[in-house]
């Protein structure tokens, strides 16, 4: 009997994501870092979730980034905070929703393709786990919007 164990290597440094001159770049392995992806997931893939997070959350933005850069804020960084508010704080956010995001994308897209009740199970889990993330990533979308995060309504 042989072991085979996948996703041990250490995957080479892969570049920063730009993105527009509002919000910041990603960073890939910073993500992965982040959110304990290993390299069973490649590169490629991890890029593509993030960019395609980064265009999501970029556009649900749109309407507040238009907001800001008409008041005379060029980057996310120039945005004014509230006094509870720390440094970095709407950085932070952003960067939390694509996070989600992507990490909700990958987790739907690796479910367990097992036949068997456990595999079953275990690909639940995965899309529980992955409403959690677009949940935060919501959640941030709205942080930064400076919405609540509860939507009532009334039947």
């Amino acid at each position: 009997m042989s072991l085979v164990a996948y996703g041990t290597h250490t995957p080479a440094e892969a570049a920063e994501i730009a993105n527009n001159a509002f919000w910041p770049a990603l960073d890939p392995d910073d993500f992965r870092v982040q959110h304990r992806i290993d390299t069973t997931i490649t590169q490629p893939r991890v890029t593509t979730a993030l960019r395609v997070a980064m265009a999501s959350v970029n556009r649900q933005l749109a309407d507040w980034q238009a907001t800001q850069v008409e008041a005379g804020h060029g980057d996310v960084d120039s945005v004014p905070l509230e006094a509870w508010q720390t440094a970095g704080h709407h950085r932070l956010l952003y960067v939390r929703a694509v996070h989600a995001e992507a990490h909700a994308n990958l987790l739907e897209r690796y479910r367990d393709v097992s036949a068997t009740a456990e595999g079953d199970e275990r690909g639940e889990a995965k899309n529980e786990a992955a409403d959690d993330y677009r949940r935060d990533a919501r959640y941030a979308v709205a942080e930064i919007e400076g919405r609540t995060h509860t939507t009532v309504e009334l039947i």
